[in-house]
């Protein structure tokens, strides 16, 4: 499926001639000079294009249809991925994926946002929003993970938590809630990535680590720019005006201290490249691990702890 958002349409032309061009290099030596021009080309021009988005443009990029989602990410960087499914409790839940997979040689223990690529797949993971029995089937995951001494890794892509009366029904807020208790109390070393759309409480329940990264055209924040223009202008037309004043994007997320580090993305965002997406964020993903090696159970929960207590600022 072809999505090209209005102010992309340069540089998806110029990366669609690099990838026809590059299936024809590898059949004649003559065509690479050019292909090696058409990159440079593109790498500049996606620069300029993107260096002046607005804050709702780069909104519009973090949903972007065709950019990769958490089991794009996992085919190309762990390896013996078991998902697990279930809560125990109640359901499955699709809109979340989680299991145990192999990570740099060492086991880890998986939880993610999913979203759909067809409109079947959507309606069954209703869009990555989850619920109750999602975030109660990852709570299954982080005890699982925190018993046999596995760390985590958490991929954050949604719009929220599934708003449906069912949903609340069955203890949406609760389940939420129990979800960052536990996570606070882990006692191994947890790292989110927030790949997407990062969207209030249903980001949160995979948020509470010792390590939030963000892929550069990402956000995270406590309600969507459609929500809060929806409250204070009472209009969702007013969403762009909104997304500046969050002041959500990953470049701001990371001034202010709420994700710790910035994963590059490919020329055109990660959606055009997903193989150059997924390098990237490995490489971040192994430095922001392998930093926490070395601390114990308890060093883990303070540093967690220290972490979130010095968000934000107080004004005497």
């Amino acid at each position: 499926m072809v999505h090209v958002l209005a102010f992309e349409k340069p540089v998806v032309d110029l990366v669609t001639r690099i990838k026809e061009l590059r299936a024809l290099a590898g059949a004649d030596e003559r065509l690479v000079g050019e292909l090696r021009r058409l990159e440079e080309k593109s790498a500049l021009l996606a620069r300029e294009v993107f260096q002046n988005l607005t804050a709702h443009q780069k909104v519009q990029l973090s949903r972007h249809p065709n950019r990769p989602y958490t089991l794009d990410y996992l085919s190309r960087l762990v390896t013996d991925f078991v998902e697990l499914h279930g809560d125990r409790r109640y359901a499955d839940d699709s809109a979340i994926v989680a299991g145990l997979a192999t990570y740099h040689g060492r086991s880890v223990a998986i939880v993610g946002h999913q979203k759909g690529r067809t409109t079947k797949e959507n309606i069954e993971r209703r869009f990555g929003s989850p619920n109750p029995e999602g975030y109660r089937k990852a709570i299954r995951i982080y005890e699982l993970a925190d018993r046999f001494g596995l760390p985590i890794l958490t991929f954050i892509d949604t719009q929220g938590a599934y708003p449906g009366i069912e949903a609340e029904e069955r203890g949406q807020a609760e389940a939420i809630a129990a979800a960052l208790e536990v996570m606070s109390k882990l006692g191994v070393p947890v790292v989110a990535t927030v790949i997407g759309e990062g969207g209030s409480g249903g980001a949160l329940g995979l948020g509470v680590a010792n390590r939030v990264i963000a892929l550069e055209y990402s956000f995270y924040s406590v309600i969507s720019p459609e929500g809060c223009a929806s409250i204070l202008w009472k209009s969702a037309e007013k969403a762009a005006e909104a997304a500046a004043r969050l002041k959500i994007t990953a470049p701001h997320l990371l001034e202010l201290g709420i994700v710790d580090a910035l994963v590059p993305e490919p020329p055109g965002g990660a959606h055009q490249d997903h193989d150059a997406a997924a390098r990237f964020l490995d490489q971040a993903l192994a430095d922001t691990l392998r930093s926490l090696d070395g601390m114990d159970r308890q060093a883990l929960r303070e540093d967690r702890y220290r972490r979130f207590r010095g968000l934000g600022a107080h004004i005497a």
